[in-house]
């Protein structure tokens, strides 16, 4: 058994300060966290619950339409937010189309932007991982790695990000607020998470201590209310994690001219995976498939298989642009009864107006 302190700090400073300690980790809602401790693939020396921490737990809203979300906010409470769905409804999309209602429930925002990878070998206490013990290798670069990344891996990790909620975030330029031992400083999501390199453990750009406090979505994001979605693509519409995902969010004008885009694909890399160059692309397009297909390619263009995962990449390329053809469509006026899925039914309908 895995001895380790437990301590519930009443404030942010107190927190930093417990956690600073070596082998310290932060604990919110535990589903990932205590199922890497139960697992033996992490083994922290203490836990410092932060549940009661005050101010984290709300979803504020600036006079110029922009959201301000506490690391506490759960992930169910903040997608059937009606306000928050309304003006970012692909962010509350890809929350919905993450694990189950139970999961949910318990799962915080910080928490969901720390979740670790679900690479097989992580997880396996007997597999080689330089995630998990640095230097140690990476089995899963000659074994079954079919839902591995296809952008951004290096020989020491071809691990990927798993986070739904993440690619919503990238696609919208949002922001991670981030306490410290020297403050608090701000950090976007595009910049949050690491590629493997040669350091794979080093997941995300938090020191030693650092808490997740917030993220911010700016007011720009609530100005593709009316053209944005996420689609996740996996082996079963029912709890499962993305083989590929993208969310898309268009500016059309009267004449179906695309005036500004954004795409961000996941469970392809290390990190939720902007794609600039495809969104450079579609400014000035007229919406129609041709136009979201170019996208697609665009925005997989650097991409190589690593091994079993070749299909990704078709994949990828198809599931970009089909966002794109439902962000193009509108909004609908509800989420559908399967957020994020291939087989949901969409109306299209605009009700942002």
């Amino acid at each position: 058994m895995n001895h380790f302190d437990y301590v519930r700090p009443t404030t942010i400073e107190d927190a930093v300060a417990a956690a600073s300690e070596p082998g310290a980790t932060y604990l919110a809602g535990g589903t990932n966290l205590l199922d890497l401790m139960k697992g033996g693939a992490i083994k922290p020396a203490r836990l410092v619950d932060i549940t009661h921490l005050p101010a984290l737990n709300r979803i504020e809203r600036d006079e110029g339409g922009g959201a301000r979300i506490g690391a506490l906010v759960k992930n169910a409470g903040l997608a059937y937010d009606d306000e928050f769905a309304h003006d970012f409804p692909a962010v509350a999309e890809a929350l919905l189309a993450g694990a189950s209602p139970q999961l949910r429930n318990a799962a915080t925002v910080g928490g969901n932007l720390l979740q670790r990878t679900r690479c097989a070998y992580f997880y396996d206490p007997a597999s080689a991982c330089n995630k998990r013990v640095p230097g140690a290798g990476c089995d899963a670069r000659d074994g079954l790695n079919s839902n591995h990344a296809v952008l951004g891996f290096s020989d020491a990790c071809i691990a990927t990000q798993p986070s739904d909620f993440c690619v919503a975030l990238a696609a919208l330029d949002a922001v991670v607020e981030i306490a410290g031992r020297e403050g608090q400083r701000e950090v976007a999501l595009t910049d949050f998470h690491r590629l493997p390199g040669d350091t794979p453990h080093q997941e995300t750009r938090l020191a030693p201590g650092e808490l997740i406090v917030g993220v911010r979505l700016p007011k720009e994001a609530a100005a593709f209310a009316w053209h944005s979605r996420y689609l996740k693509v996996r082996e079963r519409t029912s709890y499962a994690f993305a083989l590929v995902s993208a969310a898309a969010a268009l500016k059309i004008d009267d004449n179906g001219t695309i005036t500004d885009a954004r795409i961000a694909m996941g469970s392809i890399a290390a990190k939720p995976w902007r794609a600039y160059d495809a969104e450079a692309g579609l400014i000035g397009s007229q919406i129609g498939i041709e136009a979201f297909a170019a996208a697609g390619r665009a925005a997989l263009a650097g991409a190589a298989p690593s091994g079993d995962n070749a299909y990704k990449i078709p994949l990828a390329q198809n599931a970009v642009a089909r966002v794109l053809a439902r962000a193009a469509a509108g909004t609908p006026r509800e989420l559908p009864a399967l957020p994020g899925a291939p087989f949901a039914t969409a109306t299209g309908e605009l009700a942002h107006v």
